[in-house]
Formats: C-alpha cells, sequence, structure tokens
C-alpha cells in the first residue's frame, strides 16, 4: 500500500498524543472511507447479515443534501439504500442516528427530529427491505423527543431516548422496548411523553446537565443490554429477564479517560467493547468482565485527514476492521470541515 502525506500526518498527531498524555500504544488508523459531500454527517452503523455495513447518515451539517441509508459492502464501497423522507410535520429531513437489521430483515432506524425542534416528533422508521433493496419507508413510532441509538434483540426493537424532556434535573432519558408483531404502521404507536409510557424498560439519570444522557447501545451474546451515559461518561449494563424487564444493573465502567460516551458496539468475536467518545475525540475498548478501559484511538481535534478521528460517534467491527464514522458536529469548539470519514483500525490479523 502506497502511503500519502495524509498517512503520516496521522501517525505524527498519534505520536504526540502517546507523549503528551503517556497512554498505552494507540493504534494508528489502517484507512479511511472518504465520503463525498452529499454523504457529509455519517453517524450510525451495523452489520447486515450478508456482511456488509448498514450506515445512517443525516447530513445535519450540510442539510441541502437529503438524508441517506447507505450501504458499505465488503470492498469498503459505498452506495445507497434508500433516501429518507421530510418529516410531514416539521418539513425538516428525517434524522437517521441509529439503525438495526431486525430479525425479520428489515431496517429500523431513529428519526431524531431534535435538531430541529423542541416538539416531541422524533419517530421510528422501518425501511422494508428485499432482496438486499428497498421497497418502502413506514413509520411505526410517534412522539419521542430525542431518539438515537436502536438495537435488535429477539423478538424485539429497542430505541434509545437520550432525552425525555428540556427540563428535569438530574437529566432523565432511557430505553423503550416494541414487540416486532406491534409495530404496525396502519397504526403507528403515539408515545407518551417525557418518558411516562409503558414501553419504557430501562430508565437512565444524567448528573452533567450541558450534555445528554442515554446513547449508544448493543446486546452482547447472553442478551444482557449495554448503554451508554453520554454526558456522565458511563457504561452500563442491564439483564433483562424474558419479558424484558429489567432484572439486574450495573456500572461497567466510567471515566478512566473517557470524556464521553457515544454510540459502541461489541465485537463479536472478543465480546470487547468498544465506545465513541465524541467529546474526548478518541476511541476506547472496555473489558466487560473488569471494566478496565483502554484507549484504542485517540488524536487532537482537526480535520480527519488520514485517517484521523474528527469528533467520532459510532464504532463498528467487522471481521478484524474496526470502523469509526466521525460525524464532525459544530459542538464543543469543533469545525465542520473536509473530509467527511470513516476512520478504519485493524484490530487484529485476519
Amino acid at each position: 500500500m502506497t502511503y500519502g502525506k495524509g498517512h503520516w500526518m496521522a501517525v505524527l498527531a498519534l505520536a504526540l498524543v502517546v507523549v503528551a498524555g503517556g497512554c498505552a500504544k494507540l493504534t494508528p488508523p489502517s484507512g479511511m472511507i472518504d465520503l463525498p459531500e452529499k454523504y457529509n454527517t455519517p453517524d450510525g452503523m451495523t452489520v447486515d447479515k450478508d456482511g456488509s455495513i448498514i450506515l445512517s447518515c443525516p447530513n445535519t451539517n450540510n442539510d441541502k443534501h437529503p438524508s441517506k441509508i447507505l450501504r458499505i459492502d465488503k470492498d469498503d464501497q459505498v452506495s445507497e439504500i434508500v433516501t429518507l423522507p421530510v418529516h410531514p410535520d416539521t418539513k425538516k429531513p428525517s434524522g437517521p442516528l441509529g439503525v438495526a437489521v431486525g430479525a425479520d430483515g428489515n431496517l429500523y432506524v431513529a428519526d431524531n427530529q431534535s435538531f430541529g425542534t423542541e416538539e416531541f416528533k422524533s419517530r421510528l422508521l422501518r425501511v422494508v427491505m428485499k432482496d438486499g433493496k428497498a421497497q418502502g419507508v413506514e413509520v411505526l413510532v410517534t412522539g419521542l423527543f430525542m431518539a438515537n441509538a436502536v438495537a435488535a434483540h429477539g423478538d424485539s426493537i429497542y430505541v434509545v431516548e437520550s432525552k425525555f424532556d428540556l427540563t428535569s434535573r438530574p437529566m432523565r432519558s432511557g430505553v423503550y422496548r416494541f414487540k416486532l408483531a406491534e409495530l404496525n404502521p396502519k397504526k403507528p404507536i403515539a408515545l407518551l411523553p417525557e418518558g411516562r409510557d409503558s414501553h419504557v424498560v430501562v430508565r437512565i439519570l444524567t448528573q452533567n446537565p450541558d450534555w445528554v444522557g442515554a446513547n449508544g447501545m448493543a446486546f452482547d451474546a447472553d442478551g444482557n443490554m449495554y448503554v451508554c451515559n453520554f454526558g456522565d461518561a458511563k457504561l452500563h449494563r442491564f439483564a433483562l429477564d424474558k419479558q424484558g424487564k429489567v432484572v439486574g444493573h450495573k456500572v461497567v465502567a466510567k471515566g478512566q479517560g473517557m470524556k464521553s460516551c457515544d454510540g459502541m458496539c461489541i465485537d463479536p468475536k472478543t465480546g470487547e467493547i468498544y465506545i465513541a467518545d465524541f467529546l474526548g475525540n478518541a476511541v476506547h475498548k472496555v473489558c466487560p468482565k473488569t471494566g478496565k478501559v483502554t484507549t484504542v484511538a485517540k488524536n487532537p481535534v482537526g480535520t480527519g485527514e488520514g485517517g484521523l478521528l474528527d469528533r467520532p460517534s459510532e464504532p463498528c467491527v467487522r471481521g478484524n476492521k474496526l470502523y469509526v464514522s466521525n460525524i464532525d458536529l459544530k459542538l464543543a469548539g469543533n469545525e465542520f470541515d473536509k473530509p467527511y470519514s470513516i476512520s478504519i483500525f485493524t484490530l487484529r490479523d485476519e
């Protein structure tokens, strides 16, 4: 492989972080996906049954381009699955964040409308799939304020709401559970607002008033639910019974170099947990047994040239590679800039 100037800039930046922070050895990027302007805000990711990565692209940074759901094939080539429709009430583009593949093979997408309104207009959407192609987009759940992560587990779809309301202190957030059998586009579920609906299965309090609460979410091989607490930089684990009710809770990790806990994923081969740290411009690995946090990648805030991190929001493990979407939002002193990228890190030899 030929390495350009950007690659060596990335290596140098990582070296500077190690020297300045005394961190353990960090993993330099092994590549990147350089997206065109029409896909300028990459975010949620999940691996489909065929091994392709499904990527949500809300285009929040430049919404003259419509929101998309994209596919990244085994050769890291990007193609479109579907353009999401404008919200009928807010007249704003769909805000796809979390995305999951249900047991029925369809895609379930969180439409976060909180970037453009303080009303409860966020939704759960379904992209109906057949033979790898989108057949249409359905509205399944309405009345969320800040829909975020989505996970599919068993016969249900789980949706994170990063804030139940605007005023509660400590901040209240949580997770909803919807059984596939009750999701009917002809009669969408209209939630009671502010976390008062019976579909809520997990509730989280966040002490940090400056940022959101519940964020990334994933299930391990034993059926435990992991939820990131963005503002308090915590990773929660919830044990659920067969009815989806919480029967156990533990804070697995807090801090240890994490400034925030945004999106997350679990490596299906090792069970290790990867967390995107938006505020720390880093990716961390958490041991689910000990709670030890290891910083995998971290660099100073910049443009993301050469595969460097640029305000990461979501990790995704495919094979021996870790893909990290750089949402690059104009928050915490960050500037939105080119490239529009997904960083790639090699975790181990194949």
